[in-house]
C-alpha cells in the first residue's frame, strides 16, 4: 500500500475525534449537557463535510498538477470554482438564498456551465495550452461577473452575504450539506483516480501518450468533470477554500513516487485532514467571531506560494 495513505489515514483517524471535541468551548463526552446532541448534530457534520471538501480539492489540485505538468497548477485555473461561485452569487444576489437548496442548486449550476464552457473551446483538441488557457478564461470571466454582482448589490445586506459567503466557511453546516457534497465529491474523486494511468504517460510528452494509446480528449473529459464535481460541490456548500489544491500534492509527493497515479488518493486523504486542522483551529482561536476558514487558509497558502516560487527560482539559477 502507498505509504502515503497510510501517513494521511493515520493522521485523519486521529484528528477526527479531536476534531469533533474542539471548539471554543471544548465539549467533555462525560460532563456537558447535551454532549450526544452538539456531537450527532452540530460537530459531527461539520467535521464530515470538512473531510470531503478537503479530499476533492486535494485530489483536483493532484491530478490538475499532473495533467499540466505543472507544481504550481491549482483546481481554480479550470475556472470551474469561480463559475460555482458566480451560480451562488446570483442565488444570494436575487434572493433564492432563503430555500436551503436553492443555493447550491444555483452553485452547482455555475460549475456545470463552467464545465460546459471549457468544454466547448477546447474539449475537442485536447491541447493543454488551450486548455489552460480557455480556464483562465472562464476564471476571469467569472470572477468579473461576481464583481459586478457585488457592486450592483440591491441593499447591503446582500451584499454582506455575498462577501461572507465568498469567504468561505463551514460554520452552521448540517448534515444536509453532507449528503449534497459527499456523493459528487466521491463520483469526481474516482474520475480522477482512473485518470492517473493516463496521467503518468501524459509525463512522457503528449505524442509519446498519444502511441501508447492514451486518448487526450477523453483524459481531459475525465478530469473536465472530475474537477467539475469535486470543486462545483465544494464551493456549492461552503464557499471558496483555496490553496488546499495548490498545498497538499507538494505534502504527499515526498512520500511517493511522484507520478500523478500515485499522488491522487494521498492527495485525497491529505486534504482531508488539512481542512479538518484547519477547520477545527479557527473555532479554538479567541476571537469575538469565527476566522473564515477561506481566509484562514489563504493566510496559510499565500506564504507556501511564495516559497514554491522562491525554491523554483533557485533550481533556476
Amino acid at each position: 500500500m502507498n505509504r502515503a495513505v497510510l501517513v494521511f489515514g493515520g493522521l485523519l483517524l486521529v484528528a477526527l475525534p479531536l476534531s469533533l471535541l474542539a471548539g471554543r468551548v471544548w465539549l467533555d463526552p462525560a460532563s456537558t449537557p447535551n454532549a450526544s446532541l452538539i456531537l450527532a448534530e452540530l460537530r459531527l457534520p461539520r467535521a464530515l463535510l470538512a473531510i470531503v471538501i478537503g479530499a476533492g480539492l486535494g485530489a483536483g489540485g493532484a491530478a490538475m498538477q499532473g495533467y499540466l505538468r505543472n507544481p504550481l497548477a491549482d483546481p481554480g485555473l479550470f475556472g470551474i470554482a469561480p463559475g460555482a461561485a458566480l451560480g451562488a452569487v446570483a442565488a444570494l444576489w436575487f434572493g433564492y438564498a432563503a430555500s436551503p437548496w436553492l443555493l447550491p442548486a444555483f452553485a452547482l449550476i455555475g460549475a456545470g456551465g463552467a464545465m460546459a464552457l471549457l468544454a466547448a473551446i477546447a474539449g475537442r483538441t485536447g491541447g493543454i495550452a488551450l486548455f489552460t488557457l480557455a480556464g483562465l478564461m472562464v476564471a476571469s470571466l467569472a470572477g468579473a461577473l461576481t464583481a459586478l454582482a457585488i457592486s450592483m448589490a440591491p441593499n447591503a445586506f446582500a451584499m454582506s452575504e455575498i462577501v461572507m459567503w465568498l469567504n468561505g466557511a463551514l460554520t452552521d453546516r448540517s448534515w444536509r450539506e453532507v449528503w449534497l457534497a459527499a456523493p459528487l465529491v466521491g463520483l469526481g474523486v474516482i474520475l480522477l483516480w482512473r485518470s492517473g494511468r493516463s496521467l503518468d504517460a501524459l509525463t512522457l510528452g503528449e505524442p509519446v501518450a498519444r502511441s501508447l494509446g492514451i486518448d487526450p480528449q477523453r483524459l481531459l473529459w475525465l478530469l473536465i468533470v472530475g474537477i467539475g464535481l469535486t470543486v462545483g460541490a465544494s464551493v456549492a456548500v461552503a464557499g471558496i477554500i483555496g490553496f488546499v489544491g495548490l498545498i497538499v500534492p507538494h505534502l504527499v509527493r515526498p512520500l511517493t513516487d511522484s507520478r500523478p497515479s500515485q499522488l491522487v488518493v494521498p492527495s485525497a486523504l491529505a486534504g482531508a485532514l488539512l481542512v479538518l486542522v484547519a477547520d477545527s483551529v479557527v473555532r479554538i482561536l479567541p476571537l469575538v467571531t469565527e476566522l473564515r476558514l477561506g481566509i484562514a487558509l489563504s493566510l496559510l497558502g499565500a506564504p507556501f506560494f511564495l516559497w514554491l516560487l522562491l525554491r523554483m527560482r533557485r533550481g533556476l539559477a
